[in-house]
């Protein structure tokens, strides 16, 4: 995130000044909060509230308050059993939200395309935001409509969805237990069976099968097949789901007709992320 603010002759940085006329026609409590988001970068990941007071020249109480504001909001978490706090994905959906997701999407879409055309389902390609999966890109199968409102730009909870395990299951389980005592942003009410196994027996089951394919955990009438996209390491940077009505197909059928296109799909995806420097 680049930095606005101006350099002293020690190296220390400073807000810009405003003319008294500038300062009369912008809201400086605004410009305040985005100082304490641009007091993160690569090297300050996780910072202290005094760091960040710093950084961002404010005070504490100022600090402090823009800082719960902006948890709240969904734009900074706070580091479980720690003083530290971290900017979330939801950052990225800013810039995201200016520029269309142009470089992202315009290598998901044609892919998802081409699993809809083979499987006649709907496809989507979503990330890992904190306790949440964005959803990034969604392809619907003709004019058929599911029994869920899913678009671009949606969150849901990742412990509570079968695209979101899809990505827990890979990820470190020290990763996996910080992720999992974050709050989601709108808890879902999940359907009895989502309990018959508990999480860690879900993920562990995920892991060894390389995907998951199970009645929706929250939408009747929904069977999900979803198939972590993983990066050259092995880490997940993301997860395509298929969603077809339980009427039209059992889960073995789905199986049969969407498993082994899923994953080379999500392969491709992998690949041309990789190829395009979109992961690390």
């Amino acid at each position: 995130m680049s930095n606005i603010f101006k350099q002293d002759a020690a190296g220390s940085t400073s807000p810009p000044e405003l003319d008294d006329k500038k300062a009369r026609s912008t809201v400086q409590s605004l410009a305040k909060g985005f100082r304490v988001l641009e007091s993160f970068s690569a090297d300050n990941e996780e910072l202290t509230l005094s760091q960040i007071a710093t950084a961002a020249d404010l005070d504490p109480g100022t600090t402090f308050r823009m800082l719960n504001t902006l948890v709240d909001l969904g734009y900074v978490s706070r580091i479980p059993e720690s003083r530290r706090f971290a900017l979330t994905l939801k950052v990225l959906d800013l810039g995201f939200h200016a520029i269309a997701r142009t470089d992202l999407r315009s290598i998901v879409r044609p892919i998802l395309r081409g699993l809809v055309s083979e499987t006649n389902e709907a496809a989507s390609f979503a990330v890992l935001q904190g306790a949440d999966v964005l959803y990034l890109e969604r392809v619907r199968a003709g004019i058929t409509r599911l029994g869920v409102d899913i678009r671009v730009g949606t969150t849901v909870p990742a412990a509570q969805t079968a695209v979101g395990r899809s990505i827990l299951a890979f990820l470190p389980k020290a990763e996996v237990e910080r992720i999992t005592q974050l709050e989601p942003l709108m808890p879902f009410i999940m359907k009895p069976h989502a309990n018959n196994f508990s999480l860690e027996e879900a993920l562990g089951q995920i892991r060894e099968d390389g995907y998951v394919l199970i009645e929706s955990l929250f939408t009747e009438g929904l069977r999900i097949l979803a198939v972590p996209v993983l990066d050259i390491d092995g880490y997940p940077v993301g997860a395509i789901s298929i969603a077809a009505p339980s009427v039209r197909c059992t889960e073995e059928e789905l199986r049969e007709r969407a498993l082994a296109i899923t994953i080379k799909a999500a392969m491709d995806i992998g690949k041309a992320l990789e190829a395009n420097g979109c992961v690390g």
